[in-house]
């Protein structure tokens, strides 16, 4: 630990404004099982330091491998030359690892994937093909900088997903679930029910098999909890990082303190959770984890900050700089972002639908987070008619805008249910989960391949 105050106190020279080395040892596995066989086995080591040195509003990050005092003192080195900053402190020669190796103690369950496949593939007749991914990783990280002097944590990930292809009428249909936790393999696997999980991938792709084309056309859209919050994430969530409003881009830019959504809506981004895909109890520049309130009964309250968006917008540090390896600077970010339970029961909400769309799960899109407008595609779909949920639907496409999608919720359930996900920006990936009760949207554009203005079926 004198080590790792030693480089913290290297960032306290004059012209620096703030920064801090941020020192990664990792250790994962992965595998993927397809065709009755397992296709891919490998494991992957990281190690290294990544240096940020800000002064004024100009960030230089360098980065090396190894996780040892030198490896932190020739980044800081290489920053400050970068910088134009000649009297930086001496260069560190020791070379003992800064961490401990982490460890993964189990091993990964190749005889239950491989079980799972067999009785996945007996379900029916129809099956095709069964893919079953699994990671599982842990890392020991420490920061050191001038704002939070010294952090050490020691973390752990697992991830499982299943993907079952069906064949009927000669047209192939394919349905997905995957699980994910920042807990150990073997929480995991005492908490997470593997079979569920190749049964809803099954499940998904029988439905798809007899699902009906979607009608197009404007209509209200139910959201259930297991949507998971994918749309406010993609749709919102990205123009309430700091550093997206600061560049003017994002469609909440003039809005703080005004009504940005229905008044039943409150938006939270809440990394203490613990075991959720996107929990930290530090983030990457060392700040404590906090909840941050972005939306509070439709009101816009707060944006997600590191300390430089934080510095340069004015605005509070909510402990949001987070990166995907000490390859990268940090950036705003997400990390577990859900919209808060209401007080309707959620098979009233559907009960007040004469004709609409129930959205069960949602795939991927596209989102603008300037203007907010987006395309989501929807994995599992019901038509609902009469107030009941009726058959399910293939091919439906929602299309909309974030900020009016969010000014248009009329009903928030009391249910709440959180999706993993791997959030992509800057060049990064990191792990969310994205929540949120059922909720009700008045009206939506509903892109479809059946294009008939009634009497479907």
């Amino acid at each position: 630990m004198d080590r790792l105050f030693d480089i913290g106190d290297s960032f306290a020279i004059p012209g620096i404004s703030f920064g801090e080395a941020f020192i990664q040892r990792g250790f994962s596995r992965h595998c993927l099982f397809d065709d009755g066989k397992f296709e891919e086995i490998s494991s992957s080591t990281t190690e290294g330091v990544g240096a940020r040195i800000v002064v004024g509003d100009r960030t230089y990050f360098t980065h090396s491998t190894g996780a040892t005092p030198f490896a932190a003192s020739f980044s800081l080195q290489e920053g400050l030359g970068r910088a134009g900053i000649n009297n930086g402190p001496k260069l560190l020669t020791e070379t003992r690892p800064l961490l401990p190796v982490p460890t993964l103690p189990d091993e990964t369950p190749f005889e239950r994937i491989r079980h799972l496949d067999r009785q996945t593939r007996m379900l029916s007749s129809m099956v095709r093909q069964v893919t079953f991914g699994w990671s599982s990783g842990a890392g020991e990280i420490a920061i050191a900088g001038s704002v939070n002097p010294v952090c050490r944590m020691s973390t752990a990930s697992t991830r499982f997903s299943a993907t079952v292809v069906v064949e009927k009428g000669g047209a192939l249909f394919s349905g997905r679930e995957v699980r994910a936790s920042r807990l150990s393999q073997k929480e995991f696997l005492d908490s997470t029910d593997l079979e569920n999980v190749a049964q809803e991938a099954f499940r998904r792709s029988m439905l798809l098999a007899d699902a009906i084309p979607c009608p197009a056309g404007i209509m209200p859209v139910v959201l259930a909890g297991s949507a998971g919050g994918t749309m406010i994430h993609e749709a919102c969530g990205h123009s309430l990082e700091a550093d997206i409003v600061l560049k003017d881009f994002s469609s909440f830019r003039s809005s703080m303190g005004k009504k940005v959504a229905s008044s039943l809506v409150t938006l939270a981004d809440d990394p203490r959770i613990p075991g959720l895909f996107g929990s930290y109890a530090f983030d990457s520049e060392g700040t404590v984890s906090r909840r941050t309130i972005l939306i509070r009964e439709g009101i816009l309250g707060s944006f997600l900050t590191d300390i430089h968006s934080a510095r340069q917008g004015g605005f509070p540090l909510t402990g949001n700089g987070r990166r995907s390896s000490y390859r990268f600077p940090p950036v705003p970010r997400m990390s577990n972002t859900f919209i808060m339970k209401g007080n309707e029961d959620p098979e009233t909400i559907i009960s007040q639908v004469e004709e609409g769309l129930l959205v069960i799960k949602m795939g991927g899109g596209e989102v603008n987070p300037t203007s907010g407008d987006f395309v989501f595609h929807v994995t599992e779909g019901y038509l609902i008619k009469g107030g009941s949920k009726t058959v399910p639907v293939k091919n439906a496409i929602l299309t909309g805008n974030g900020p009016d999608v969010l000014m248009d919720i009329d009903a928030v359930g009391t249910d709440l249910h959180f999706e993993p996900g791997i959030c992509g920006k800057s060049g990064q990936e990191v792990p969310v989960t994205d929540g949120q009760p059922t909720i009700r949207i008045r009206h939506l554009v509903v892109g479809g391949s059946d294009t008939r203005d009634e009497g479907h079926p």
